[in-house]
Formats: structure tokens, C-alpha cells, sequence
């Protein structure tokens, strides 16, 4: 099986208690449960990952050279966390990023991802279905690499 990364940034362990009415009624542990079942459909191995530290979440990226690729909601980081930017484009791995939210339909301030540039997608405002479609898309790009 193919091993990609399912990295979640902060506040995201608090969901389904976090303004469900923006962010939905399922907790990640369900999320990454959805992510998992549909993962192994589609030959892929994720492995789960959610931090509230940027850092930690550097971290992990780099200590899994393994990977394939990367699926990735990292919070309020996609705002301002210029040094995950920095880990996911010396990954060089086809990563998509997600939101529960519509994020350009919010705040001006989280309407710019610093992410975006460095990743193939962005998937917002389909709520926890954004996971499985980044992961379905993530899947077909794999295998248009040979992996």
C-alpha cells in the first residue's frame, strides 16, 4: 500500500464541539475513521497526524520520507505558518489541501493561504467530504505517477 500523510493543524482535535454550525458535528477521530475506510479502498495507507504546534507538524513531515503524498488541513496556519509552506515544498509531494469552511467567504484575513502555492488543490467548504474527495483526488494523481 501506498503511504500519504493525513495532517490536521490547530484546534482541528476540537471539532464536533468547535462552532459546529461552521465546522460540522464530527469529531476528527470520525473524519480520519471516513479517511481510513476510503483509503484502503483506494490502495492508500494514511497516516494520521494533528498538532496545535507548528513545529510538530514540521516535524512529522519530514520524518516520513516515505510518503506519496499529502493531504492537509492545517488550520489557522494556512494564514500565516510560512515554515510548514517551507516543509511541504522540500517535501516535493503532491499535496491537497482542505477546509471545512468556505474560507474566501469568511474574514478577509483567511481568505490567503500561504499553503496554496505549494500545494496541486484546495478543497473548502464541503465540510468533512473535502477530506475524501482530496484523498480520492490525491489517489488519482498518484496513479498518474506510477505509484
Amino acid at each position: 500500500m501506498t503511504t500519504v500523510l493525513a495532517i490536521n493543524g490547530p484546534n482541528l482535535n476540537h471539532l464536533g464541539a468547535r462552532d459546529p454550525a461552521l465546522y460540522g458535528d464530527k469529531t476528527l477521530d470520525e473524519i480520519n475513521g471516513m479517511v481510513a475506510a476510503r483509503a484502503e479502498a483506494l490502495g492508500l495507507a494514511p497516516v494520521f497526524f494533528q498538532s496545535n504546534s507548528e513545529g510538530a507538524l514540521v516535524d512529522f513531515i519530514q520524518s516520513h520520507p516515505e510518503a506519496a503524498g499529502i493531504v492537509i488541513n492545517p488550520g489557522a496556519l494556512t494564514h500565516y505558518g510560512y515554515s510548514l509552506r517551507e516543509a511541504l515544498a522540500d517535501a516535493a509531494l503532491p499535496t491537497i489541501e482542505v477546509h471545512l469552511s468556505h474560507i474566501h467567504a469568511r474574514e478577509e484575513w483567511r481568505r490567503v493561504s500561504v499553503i496554496a502555492p505549494v500545494c496541486r488543490a484546495q478543497i473548502g467548504g464541503v465540510g468533512w467530504r473535502g477530506y475524501l474527495y482530496a484523498l480520492e483526488a490525491l489517489a488519482e494523481m498518484l496513479k498518474e505517477q506510477g505509484r
